[in-house]
């Protein structure tokens, strides 16, 4: 399927791929980059850029830091997935934390929802 981007977002993308946060850097080279599943990262789909994204599951894997646990970020966040989820995907969201303390989880988590899709 196409999805619709905001072209105007694409040199952000490719400067927030540049400089991937430690949790984003960990999960991508630690875990995504060896899937069997293909990623993207910083994907542009509508308005917004995703932070990993797999299109033959139609998954797409958001890690959240703490300005997502303000009333504002929750806001942000539930409109934002609702659009995109519009467009036959699946969101999953991380708290950056879990990555921090509890990776192979993470990973085990993953690895169930790939499984499914």
């Amino acid at each position: 399927m196409n999805y619709k981007h905001n072209p105007e977002l694409t040199n952000l993308a490719k400067t927030l791929r540049k400089n991937m946060t430690k949790q984003e850097k960990r999960l991508w080279y630690d875990y995504l980059s060896k899937s069997t599943c293909r990623f993207l990262r910083q994907k542009v789909i509508d308005d917004y850029i995703v932070d990993f994204y797999c299109a033959k599951k139609k998954l797409i894997i958001e890690l959240d830091g703490s300005q997502h646990y303000s009333d504002k970020g929750k806001l942000n966040d539930r409109i934002r997935t609702d659009r995109i989820e519009r467009r036959d995907l699946t969101v999953i969201r991380i708290p950056n934390n879990e990555i921090d303390s509890n990776f192979d989880g993470v990973c085990e988590y993953l690895d169930k929802i790939l499984d499914e899709q």
